[in-house]
């Protein structure tokens, strides 16, 4: 059974703070686990891979290929013609996730021919691989997104951005040093409803934004993330130690782990991890402008015990029902829910001064406020959203890659939106209000106290 407990991190936990130099901290992780060493350091030039033209063919590689794994290897197969990508390579831990998906590609790619590893630093080796899809866990993503951009290689990294906000950096860092595109798997983000929205609130339609509000809702009776445990996965057939990787926490080889992972604080954030950043990306690229959050208070409970209507699993770390709020620079709130066990949520708004947006389903409608009512005039934009498919987020990264565009979801909206859910994660399970400065990238307390970002070893569980 799981413990717990969240105390607040010791002192000499200090020299874990993310504001120290990636590379650094890269290095302490490395050496205390030799399944994550990189392949290419800091003190290593980057490979800065090949220059793809607009009508270049992209090589892409699979590293993880598990449910949301395979969701990708699906879509991009199917899309492959009007994308012109192909595939060389897949990885993962579990032998049978690796045969399936060179299957699958090898039945459904005439001609294709794809490689089978359980050690993704093959991967970064192939000079042959332009692109990779990161489908792992979450304590995975930094590594090897940071790998493969060190590598020459452009990254399709499924959402949150990474497990802990030290990481989200080290990503940012490299992105920017390496030039190589990143695209956080939060495909809401290619609505173009939140695009549209927008476009209004640079135009100044809405005035300065008072209030953002967003959802992600669902009602599962027998516990979220509680799923079917293949009994195929044995101890001899799965690379465990390479799956915990940096995790504090060893456990030994748990089934109930590998597959309900999001239910355990060690891989996951939980809902925090899971179904807010699907809100987050989105809104506050409507806002216009996202910013770093300047104060974030989170709360969360686990009270409900749904987790007893599945026998024979553990109780979960995580919340069951979760809130957060943010503040940012320029005056704006938001407001974020999420739970497990009520499927109730918010539309989405953005309030302003002088008018509000409700953005919902394939409409975007803006609605002045009473005092404005004869400056701005309202607007109803039907059949504007697309709602949240893979294939259009996975085509919006591959176009970005050839024309040098910042992808809908990249780099610089993912590390604003990984700060709020960090900094969220901290204020919940440390039971604080954390304040943030983007420029030194240091969090305090309200009362000026300096707390170190959490990370892995900050907590028991971690």
């Amino acid at each position: 059974m799981q413990n717990n407990s969240s105390p607040q991190p010791s002192g000499n936990q200090s020299r874990r703070s993310f504001i120290k130099k990636s590379a650094t901290a890269a290095a302490v992780v490395a050496a205390s686990h030799p399944f994550i060493t990189p392949v290419y350091g800091q003190n290593q030039a980057p490979s800065t891979g090949r220059v793809i033209g607009a009508n270049d063919r992209i090589s892409v590689g699979f590293v993880g290929v598990g449910g949301q794994g395979m969701a990708h290897v699906t879509s991009m197969c199917n899309k492959a013609g009007d994308t012109n990508v192909d595939f060389k390579a897949v990885c993962d831990v579990w032998t049978k996730r690796i045969d399936g998906a060179k299957s699958y590609i090898e039945g459904k790619i005439a001609g294709a021919k794809v490689e089978g590893y359980d050690d993704y630093r093959k991967i970064m080796d192939r000079k042959d691989i332009d692109a990779i899809c990161c489908s792992t866990v979450d304590h995975w993503h930094t590594r090897v997104t940071v790998d493969a951009m060190n590598a020459g290689k452009h990254v399709y990294v499924e959402k949150p951005m990474t497990r802990y906000l030290g990481e989200a950096f080290e990503i940012y860092d490299t992105a920017k040093r390496t030039g190589k595109k990143v695209q956080v798997g939060s495909q809401g983000s290619s609505d173009q409803k939140y695009h549209k929205a927008a476009e209004i609130i640079r135009a100044g339609d809405l005035g300065q934004l008072v209030l953002l509000q967003g959802s992600y809702m669902r009602n599962s009776p027998k516990g979220e993330w509680n799923y079917t445990i293949d009994p195929d996965l044995k101890s001899d057939n799965c690379n465990w130690d390479r799956w915990l990787g940096p995790v504090h926490k060893k456990v030994k080889f748990d089934p109930d782990h590998y597959f309900r992972w999001r239910k355990y604080y060690p891989y996951c954030g939980g809902l925090l991890g899971d179904l807010m950043p699907h809100r987050l990306h989105p809104l506050m690229i409507a806002t216009g402008k996202p910013e770093f959050p300047s104060r974030v208070v989170c709360l969360g409970t686990k009270a409900f015990n749904t987790d007893r209507n599945t026998p024979g699993t553990y109780q979960r770390d995580v919340d069951e029902n979760t809130q957060l709020v943010a503040e940012f620079p320029s005056g704006m709130n938001m407001i974020i829910t999420s739970s497990t066990v009520n499927e109730q949520g918010w539309v989405d708004t953005i309030c302003g001064h002088k008018a509000t947006i409700y953005l919902g389903g394939n409409r975007v409608e803006l609605k002045p406020e009473r005092p404005f009512s004869d400056e701005i005039d309202p607007l109803t934009l039907d059949n504007v959203g697309i709602g949240e498919p893979i294939d259009q987020h996975e085509k919006n990264f591959f176009d970005c890659i050839r024309n040098g565009n910042e992808p809908n979801a990249g780099a610089e909206l993912a590390v604003r939106v990984q700060t709020v859910i960090s900094l969220a994660e901290m204020s919940d399970r440390l039971n604080i209000m954390c304040l943030f400065d983007e420029k030194t990238r240091k969090i305090t307390t309200g009362d000026g106290k300096e707390v170190a970002a959490i990370t892995y070893g900050t907590l028991p569980l971690s």
